[in-house]
């Protein structure tokens, strides 16, 4: 049975975490360097997306809602191109510079469809004398009606428990992508996200489904949270609540061309879904759903309303 899209125009979101500039450079490979054996790029294209938590913020305006988004970036032309593509889209920016650090970039070169390499320029934010970002993140949440952390082990989420603290004496439903090992510092969030590794990295390997269950709900009670979303990738998704029973989901792409961002689309949409007023269970779906989109597509991605509309028309 179909479901249809709700109206997200209502749902007012903050986005907090790493934000950095993918950069994509696109070009024909027709011979090999005299000098090493690799191939050499004629660069023909320039592409620049936002990525990271600027790709959760775009995500989130995609489907309609208004968003607000908050992260450290360099004083330099990166940051430019980044707040500038961010505000083309709809996203209130506040971005934060922090002088003589570079802003997050990853560089990829792309040939045919190919990445041959990835080049990453960043310096961890967690080794500077950083700004506060907790007095401005305060003043967004003025309105807000949903928050999600989008943590790429950068530095800018030094403080992130005294965030989600914040957000939650408002009443808030914060949703957590995590990063490393240590969840503690996600405690008291309404769900983290963390994918199949990142979940056994921390509770160890899981050789069946009641261990990856078992397992899971013990996590979601240590660390105080509504709900664990596992994303596993062509296995779908897995939802422990709080007093409900295991949701599992399957994967719903048809191609998978590019993993890149998929938990971006995924705590966005979910986000989104919860900003709105959609149980945990119905959000799920619409980020299972949307997730199933942004694989089939090149590079970092977000996922449309129009895009998500039809994909939920046409199944049941």
């Amino acid at each position: 049975m179909s479901v249809s899209l709700p109206d997200f125009s209502k749902a007012r979101l903050v986005v907090a975490g790493d934000v950095m500039l993918d950069r994509y450079w696109h070009g024909a490979a027709t011979r090999i360097s005299p000098e090493a054996p690799v191939p050499v790029v004629k660069v023909e294209n320039d592409e620049y997306r936002a990525g990271g938590a600027g790709n959760v913020a775009l995500n989130a305006a995609s489907l309609g809602a208004e968003v607000s988004l908050i992260g450290l970036v360099g004083q330099d032309e990166a940051a430019r191109l980044l707040a500038e593509k961010l505000s083309i889209e709809g996203v209130q920016c506040c971005l934060i510079g922090v002088p003589e650090h570079p802003t997050i970039t990853k560089l990829r070169v792309i040939s045919r469809h190919q990445q041959l390499i990835r080049l990453d320029f960043e310096t961890d934010f967690a080794t500077a004398n950083l700004p506060s970002i907790e007095e401005r993140f305060s003043t967004l949440l003025d309105g807000a009606n949903a928050v999600v952390f989008s943590d790429y082990g950068k530095g800018t989420l030094a403080q992130v428990a005294s965030l989600i603290g914040s957000a939650r004496a408002r009443g808030l439903p914060v949703v957590v992508d995590p990063k490393g090992t240590n969840f503690w510092c996600y405690r008291n969030a309404s769900v983290i996200t963390p994918n199949m590794g990142e979940f056994e990295a921390v509770v160890g390997s899981c050789p069946d489904e009641s261990t990856v269950r078992e397992r899971g709900e013990a996590l979601r009670e240590r660390l105080s949270l509504e709900a664990l979303l596992i994303t596993r990738s062509d296995r779908g998704m897995t939802l422990l609540q709080k007093d409900q029973p295991p949701l599992d989901l399957p994967a719903h792409a048809r191609d998978v061309f590019d993993v890149t961002g998929a938990g971006d689309t995924v705590v966005a949409t979910l986000s989104v879904c919860l900003g709105q007023g959609l149980d945990l269970s119905e959000a799920t779906r619409f980020a299972n759903t949307a997730a199933g989109i942004v694989v089939g597509k090149l590079g970092t991605a977000s996922v449309g309303r129009v895009e998500l509309a039809e994909a939920l028309a046409h199944s049941g």
